[in-house]
């Protein structure tokens, strides 16, 4: 499992809403509550295109 460096977590944002993502290690994902999407993070990288993200559950 890969580890996301803190520093590119302070800069990334939702590209839908522009607000914060929060880093879910265990399923490797970058989560928008605002948007409802956690973007994959795939062998260290993250995913950052709606169409590849999950939706979450309302």
């Amino acid at each position: 499992m890969h580890e996301l460096d803190p520093k590119l977590l302070e800069i990334l944002v939702c590209p839908v809403t522009k607000g914060v993502l929060k880093y879910d290690k265990k399923r490797q994902e970058l989560v928008s509550e605002s948007a409802k999407l956690a973007y994959p993070i795939r062998d260290g990288i993250p995913v950052m295109l709606p169409e590849e993200a999950r939706h979450l559950g309302k």
